[in-house]
């Protein structure tokens, strides 16, 4: 009985906590720290998944210090953590920028065009998932 008792005690513990702090099957903890919840895009839409098969696409990008991508949108969902630097996107077709730094979690825009700068004074370096329909891919550059 009271090791149920204890265990609900820690479970309380692990659910109202922020950080969430957990236990591995050893009982060594594991933090968990939410970064990122959010609804819309960075340009304010909500955020939809693909109507046919899902496919999961993870990849990283190493940016240049003043390096500028071309202008290009993205079909699908594309998401982005900022692992180093300082990264700004701007939506071409209304001028609004949003600047990203390490830490910061990025929902892009979807189906507008933009195109992001490196802002900083090292490489920008991004961990990306990208929700595409399967065998699609999620950037078209603008011609």
């Amino acid at each position: 009985m009271r090791k149920i008792l204890i265990s609900g005690l820690l479970l309380a513990a692990v659910f109202s906590a922020n950080p969430v702090w957990a236990l591995d099957s050893s009982g060594t903890p594991v933090v968990v720290t939410p970064l990122a919840s959010r609804t819309t895009t960075a340009s304010g839409q909500p955020i939809t998944l693909p109507q046919k098969n899902v496919q999961v696409l993870v990849s990283t990008y190493e940016i240049a210090p003043g390096a500028t991508l071309p202008v290009h949108r993205h079909p699908f969902p594309r998401y982005a953590y900022v692992e180093a630097g300082t990264l700004k996107v701007t939506n071409v077709e209304s001028g609004n920028s949003n600047t990203y730094k390490t830490g910061d979690f990025i929902i892009e825009m979807i189906g507008q065009w933009h195109q992001a700068t490196n802002i900083g004074d090292g490489p920008v370096k991004l961990l990306v998932i990208d929700q595409v329909e399967e065998g699609a891919k999620n950037t078209e550059l603008r011609q």
